[in-house]
């Protein structure tokens, strides 16, 4: 018995991914989704200037080398445009005093303000990680400790980029996430 031909294999169509609205973003929607993500006009420029990007490793592959390449003006700008997260609203004014002061510390010392990358770090521990990361940074010297700053805005770029390219619609708002830490003013405790 012989059967007849078979009919074409059925295939689903393919849903856009939010990558494919990355790539196909204006230049102005894709530097602001980047400017979001690490607050570089330099960075962004290169990052965007670079789509389309075949995958999500591959973007964060170009993110990682052109903050490797961030000068001393642009890391100091990306710098200055971090915040302090947002603490637990239960965080004693104490609390944000000792923040205050650590920070002043650091900024007196190397010009600049803290940033470091929390990660996965629970909400109520992250106020005691930037304290210990702030006091044990203080003893870096400058050169040292620009580099790890670079190092921590890569980690945070790469994570808030990550982050905003898993389903999120373009333009995305400008707030900052709660994973960095800088010299800006502290949210009022009790």
């Amino acid at each position: 018995m012989t059967r007849g031909p078979t009919l074409p294999a059925h295939r689903l169509p393919t849903l856009p991914q939010p990558l494919d609205a990355f790539n196909a973003a204006s230049p102005d929607e894709a530097r602001a989704l980047l400017q979001c993500c690490l607050r570089c006009r330099r960075w962004s420029r290169r990052v965007a200037d670079h789509r389309p990007y075949p995958d999500l490793d591959s973007l964060l592959a170009a993110a990682d080398e052109a903050v490797y390449d961030l000068s001393p003006g642009d890391l100091s700008e990306a710098l200055a445009g971090e915040s302090l997260p947002e603490l637990p609203e239960d965080t004693y004014a104490v609390a944000h005093t000792a923040l205050s002061a650590a920070h002043a510390a650091y900024e007196a010392r190397f010009g600049h303000g803290f940033v470091i990358y929390l990660g996965d770090c629970p909400r109520e521990e992250s106020l005691d990680r930037i304290l210990e990361g702030i006091r044990s940074r203080l003893t870096n010297d400058p050169e040292e400790e620009r580099v790890i700053a670079a190092e921590e805005l890569r980690r945070l770029a790469r994570n808030r980029l990550a982050t905003r390219l898993m389903g999120a619609a373009l333009p995305l708002p400008a707030a900052p996430p709660r994973e960095a830490s800088s010299h800006n003013t502290a949210a009022p405790g009790r």
